[in-house]
């Protein structure tokens, strides 16, 4: 269970007298404040949210159930315990925001996490690039993007990251026609792309930040959490949950991708990262 902005109840009330405010049992902003607060003064994500892993940070008990778990099951220990095995794989700011998106998204099996991190790791370059490079020739923009530049009409575009994105992304994903330059204004960033401005205006509900009118923050200071949120929003949890194979990861890779670009790299990034935290 996750207490976050309107959720009611005793549950509620304990984190309430546990802050030193009024417990009135409505989790509003004044509650959420207070979390963020406790939460980052004990080096935990200020998100706000009193999932499993914050409220038994706070009492050492799930609420309603047995120490460390909700209704007898763990929801987050199980990859808790192995985030320090990732330290020489992936880059220290990215294992900070780990276990607040896991957290937040359920991410919270290694077989999950494996699969999450194999994917993002892709996509990124190895956590390198938090946006997408557009940056093409007339040569490449054929290859990448025939139906878009026929004929010579990629000369005119070549090496023009905005015009290509305008172009490219035009009139679909919620952005305006090429004119308008939407396409290229919410291009893809974070370390799973998010694309389009009606997943931009989606994911702008789960953070504080006008992520509208300054998408650039999606790179520079949401790169794992707008990827963990395009993994919930895609079910890719379900997705994870049905093993550790190559087919499995096959499936993972579709949605994500769209297809099974490489999916080899996934399938190794996939294997390296599932022993890690096994």
């Amino acid at each position: 269970m996750l207490f976050q902005i309107g959720s009611t109840g005793d549950d509620v009330k304990k984190i309430q007298n546990k802050l030193g405010l009024k417990a009135d049992g409505i989790f509003g902003a004044t509650t959420e404040s207070a979390v963020k607060t406790w939460q980052a003064a004990h080096a935990l994500t200020p998100d706000g949210i009193v999932g499993p892993a914050v409220w038994a940070a706070m009492f050492e008990a799930a609420p309603g159930g047995e120490k460390g778990s909700i209704g007898g099951t763990s929801r987050v220990a199980s990859v808790a315990v192995k985030f320090d095995k990732l330290a020489s794989h992936i880059p220290d700011a990215v294992i900070k925001q780990i276990p607040g998106c896991a957290e937040k998204f359920q991410i919270n099996s290694s077989l999950r996490l494996a699969h999450f991190l194999a994917q993002c790791a892709h996509e990124s370059g190895n956590f390198k690039t938090t946006a997408e490079n557009l940056n093409y020739s007339a040569d490449r923009l054929k290859v990448v993007f025939p139906k878009y530049f026929p004929g010579k009409l990629a000369d005119s575009y070549a090496k023009q990251p905005e015009k290509i994105a305008s172009r490219v992304y035009g009139d679909r994903m919620g952005n305006g026609d090429e004119s308008s330059k939407e396409g290229y204004k919410f291009r893809g960033r974070g370390y799973l792309q998010l694309t389009g401005k009606d997943n931009y205006r989606a994911f702008a509900k789960v953070v504080e930040d006008d992520i509208m009118n300054d998408p650039d923050l999606v790179a520079s200071k949401y790169p794992l959490l707008s990827a963990a949120w395009f993994w919930d929003r895609n079910s890719l949890n379900a997705l994870a949950d049905k093993g550790a194979s190559d087919e499995a990861v096959t499936q993972v890779t579709k949605r994500v991708n769209g297809g099974t670009v490489g999916l080899a790299d996934r399938i190794q990034k996939f294997k390296a990262f599932h022993v890690l935290l096994s």
